[in-house]
């Protein structure tokens, strides 16, 4: 392992999870309860398993190592991701795809997946989705019935963007037939707007969110109470294969938040999910007690406790923030292949360890957990 930092702080604890390969149920796993190891991994996806579509930092070959020889996952891990727009299991299918080892929909915990919970306060009225890529499918999964797409909703507004004359481009978002009239959806208020993805076109999102939200989900009408706005994640950037970072949707909340206050005489009211806040890291948690539940029949949820979780990023402010919010057990190891590239730790968000690759990471996650079991 080369130019591994350690800084020393303790940080041990409770976790648990169990996977198979492609073809395997999780019901056919060991339920052994002494086989079950005492730590789990959570990996950031962008800058430290991929970039863009292609793996960095021998991700691969760094994952396959979490499993044993029959295919069974060793290792519980999960991708802990502040990106999204595709809902779980097309996620995980794509992922399987790039990576070439086995991910269930249950390991992909992204920015949007807390939006599931809010079904049941939204799950009939009219919202809207926002973002690349399935916005309103994953609203769908989650358990919203009456959910629309940014897309389909500025559709049925004549001249609502004075800029689509000048747009060529095609989203190919959201192109299943709709069954819903333009009479329905101008006449009904929108509840809430949720922004699942980087939005693509942010003048005419922009403008059409500033609509809803100035009028009471009744673009064109006069003046209203806002209505509820939830971003899934507050990330001002992020890495891709362009040397330098791209703007993510932290950066289109700030552009939606200077408009809107500038127009309206109340200033925007929302919420916003996604790493750091410790919330995400404790339905990690959730998560991954909710897959132990399912593979071991004889234990409850609460049951499951695992002394180190470590979790495995790029972003000092986002990964290793919120893993040093989070507290115990989370144990912070910080890459070098996305927004980190310093020689040293960071100054203001220190991880606990630094390492090149996610390859090292795992590497000197295994060597730290065996010294420990031979210390037994």
């Amino acid at each position: 392992m080369n130019n591994l930092r350690i800084i020393a702080r303790n940080s041990l604890r409770r976790r648990e999870f169990t996977l198979r390969s492609p073809s395997r149920s999780f019901c056919n796993l060991s339920r052994e309860e002494s086989n079950r190891p005492s730590y789990g991994i959570a990996f950031d996806i962008d800058g430290v398993i991929l970039l863009g579509s292609s793996p960095v930092g021998g991700s691969p070959g760094a994952l396959r190592r979490l499993f044993d020889d029959s295919g069974a996952v060793k290792i519980p891990f999960l991708f802990l991701t502040n990106g999204g727009g595709l809902p779980e299991a097309k996620r995980a299918s794509e992922m399987t795809h790039l990576l070439g080892v086995p991910v269930s929909p249950l390991q992909m915990v992204q920015a949007h997946s807390p939006f599931r919970k809010l079904a049941n306060r939204f799950g009939n009225e009219l919202v809207v989705a926002a973002g690349k890529g399935e916005p309103a499918a994953v609203m769908s999964n989650y358990g919203f019935k009456n959910v629309i797409s940014l897309d389909e909703y500025a559709s049925y507004f004549d001249n609502i963007d004075p800029l689509a004359p000048y747009k060529k481009w095609i989203t190919g978002q959201d192109k299943e037939t709709s069954t819903r009239s333009r009479a329905n959806v101008v006449s009904e208020r929108v509840q809430a707007a949720f922004i699942v993805s980087d939005p693509v076109d942010w003048s005419r999102d922009i403008q059409v969110l500033c609509d809803i939200l100035r009028t009471g989900g009744l673009p064109g009408k006069e003046i209203g109470p806002q209505p509820h706005l939830y971003f899934a994640n507050d990330d001002l950037d992020y890495q891709t294969k362009f040397p330098t970072e791209r703007l993510g949707m932290g950066a289109f909340r700030i552009a939606l938040e200077s408009i809107f206050n500038r127009v309206h005489d109340n200033p925007l009211e929302y919420t916003a999910f996604g790493k750091p806040n410790p919330s995400v890291f404790k339905n990690a948690e959730d998560v991954l007690k909710e897959i132990a539940t399912s593979t071991h029949s004889n234990s409850n949820q609460g049951s499951h406790h695992f002394k180190t979780l470590y979790m495995v990023g790029d972003n000092p402010k986002i990964d290793i923030r919120g893993a040093r919010q989070a507290g115990s057990p989370w144990f912070s190891i910080l890459t070098r292949t996305g927004v980190f590239k310093g020689k040293d730790n960071h100054p203001e968000f220190p991880a606990d360890l630094v390492v090149d690759t996610v390859e090292e990471a795992v590497d000197f996650i295994l060597k730290r957990e065996s010294a420990k079991l031979s210390l037994i």
